[in-house]
């Protein structure tokens, strides 16, 4: 039943001094750092703290934006732990996954975090339907014009390779064999 610490800071100018304090004062026996930024996926530090917390153990943070990239980031670890029967704290916002309390707190966070993916996945969608109703198709326009198509034609024509005729238009080449073979099939 121990406390294991996780400490974070985005860049190597920054100070790991208060939440190792805090940590330490929490009562962790063992502190895992990292020097990254939230948003990056590989964390070695977070990675240790996560295969070294045993059943029993609590993954102590000093705030919530410490442990996860994101809220959903986030709630998924929260959950990785209590299946692996670990709890969470968080010592700036006193949520404690430890207590009922503390669970229904997170679950609350988790339950709103959800909500709100969905509202976003609903507004995107009726957004979607709107503008295909107004004639609009989403995503990129293409890169090869009908007018560039026509050019690089006449390019193969007079004997270019489809790379020297991507280099004169300004094109990738992998683009124009697209547009190529959709010509071809269209």
């Amino acid at each position: 039943m121990a406390l294991v610490g996780y400490a974070r800071v985005s860049t190597a100018e920054q100070n790991l001094d208060l939440q190792r304090s805090a940590l330490a004062k929490a009562g962790c026996e063992e502190v895992y750092e990292d020097h990254a930024s939230g948003a990056k996926a590989e964390r070695p530090g977070l990675a240790e703290a996560l295969g070294h917390v045993r059943r029993g153990d609590t993954l102590v943070v000093w705030k919530l934006d410490r442990l996860g990239r994101s809220m959903a980031h986030l709630i998924d670890t929260v959950r990785r732990l209590e299946a692996k029967g670990v709890g969470f704290r968080s010592l700036t916002e006193g949520v404690d996954t430890t207590t009922p309390g503390g669970t229904l707190v997170f679950h609350i966070f988790g339950a709103l975090a959800q909500f709100e993916r969905d509202l976003i996945r609903e507004r995107t969608n009726a957004g979607l339907k709107a503008a295909e109703a107004r004639g609009r198709k989403g995503g990129r326009r293409p890169v090869v014009t009908p007018d560039k198509l026509a050019r690089a034609k006449v390019h193969l024509a007079a004997g270019l390779t489809v790379r020297e005729a991507a280099a004169r238009l300004k094109v990738g080449k992998t683009a124009l064999y697209k547009a190529l073979n959709g010509s071809a099939s269209g």
